[in-house]
């Protein structure tokens, strides 16, 4: 019956990330999974998400399935902090938002959506995005292509090349952004570059897909929602509100990755736009997981919903970015320092827990075989699992196959 079965060759980070494991080396250094560590390389426990569950766990409350859409408080709490809570598109109702397992599955639901009430349209990924990007879009039947986002030369953002191909799309395409801390490169749209991509996302009749897994890690909770407030306050030709998704996550911003809190919005044209919408995404989780977990959303509404616990996770997470920060400072510090006749400006432009780092497989696989440090094969490195102890050690592998 299996016979004909392939073999699954890996999840290309998740694989890395287990032979890390494996690894002997005292010295091992993991840059590659996307998963915020502390100064001392440990998974934190927010002290405002311990006080947030034990709240939960003390109601002892029974645990029957949720409805399909998940929690109503979680998903009031979830289009507070995307859009603010006296938003415009919030009071008029046309914000469908659903409760997900993770982004991930928000990005999957709307993608099933998109491949059923959207035929024909295809998705234009950047180049490069989110490994996981692509596999989702075309497992839901849809042809997925890119679009030119990051440039190699400067390390930066290919900003004319991306509105020009944008352009030169067919209406109905699905354009997936990432609305901030750009996963892999760090390489994010300025304000102004936004302003200036959201009428072409208009002119075009295109339909942005934005990825929201980072927010509070490029410069602050309001300032990394940005791209998706002015696209909530963008208009068409006859005054109508323009429509997007977006998927966001918790698993960062409350290191709750194991709990798989996540939701799906779309925004609509009007209310009774949003109520249809909102039914057929239900129906697309009928027919998957039916409906989400408890647990891990309660923690999520308490944390945003009560005033003390807000302020202390609005303080951590906080802490979290201007740590990142640091390192980012500490790492182009060394690297400077060892190699003066090569600009390393860019790990100080790029933003959140990822950074390209000019690498090429060759360099890599020389870092992890030569100096136990382990980046993906790309280039890309997660800066959050730097730390004061091994920083230096790694600009200092870096400058040697740099070097080479």
């Amino acid at each position: 019956m299996f016979e004909h079965v392939e073999p699954f060759a890996g999840d290309p980070i998740l694989s890395l990330n287990e032979d890390f494991q494996k690894d002997p080396r005292p010295g091992k250094i993991n840059l590659s999974i996307g998963i915020y560590f502390d100064d001392a390389g440990r998974i934190p426990v927010l002290d405002s998400v311990r006080r947030a569950e034990q709240q939960v766990v003390a109601r002892d409350a029974p645990k029957p399935y949720l409805p399909i859409e998940g929690a109503a408080n979680f998903r009031a709490a979830v289009q507070a902090l995307l859009f603010g809570a006296e938003h415009e598109a919030i009071a008029a109702g046309r914000v469908a938002t659903i409760q997900s397992v993770g982004s991930s599955g928000g990005l999957k639901v709307g993608a099933d959506f998109i491949a059923r009430w959207l035929p024909g349209s295809e998705v234009w990924v950047s180049d490069p995005s989110w490994e996981n990007h692509r596999s989702m879009f075309e497992g839901a039947g849809l042809a997925v292509h890119d679009y030119p986002y990051y440039d190699g030369a400067s390390g930066g953002l290919a900003f004319d090349a991306m509105c020009k191909a944008l352009r030169g799309l067919p209406a109905k395409s699905v354009v997936l952004l990432h609305a901030c801390c750009h996963n892999p490169t760090g390489v994010d749209l300025t304000p102004a570059q936004w302003d200036a991509l959201v009428p072409i996302l208009v002119e075009g009749e295109l339909l942005p897909y934005l990825d929201l897994a980072y927010q509070g890690f490029g410069d602050s909770i309001v300032e990394d929602a940005y791209a998706l407030r002015a696209l909530a306050a963008a208009r068409d030709r006859a005054g109508r509100s323009l429509s997007f998704f977006v998927a966001n996550s918790f698993s960062k911003s409350m290191s709750l990755y194991g709990e798989r809190c996540g939701a799906l919005s779309v925004v609509c044209a009007d209310a009774g736009e949003a109520t249809n919408v909102l039914g057929q995404l239900k129906f697309t989780v009928r027919r998957n997981y039916s409906s989400p977990p408890i647990h891990g959303g309660q923690i999520v509404a308490a944390v945003l919903t009560e005033p003390a616990l807000r302020r202390d996770w609005e303080a951590e997470l906080a802490a979290m970015r201007e740590r990142i920060q640091a390192m980012r400072r500490s790492l182009h510090g060394v690297l400077a320092a060892k190699m003066p006749d090569r600009d390393f400006g860019y790990f100080l432009h790029q933003r959140g827990m990822f950074s390209y780092t000019g690498l090429s497989p060759r360099q890599v696989d020389r870092l992890r075989e030569e100096f136990a440090v382990y980046l993906v094969r790309s280039g890309r490195m997660c800066v959050a699992g730097l730390n004061r102890s091994n920083v230096e050690a790694t600009a200092r592998a870096m400058a040697a196959v740099l070097a080479d």
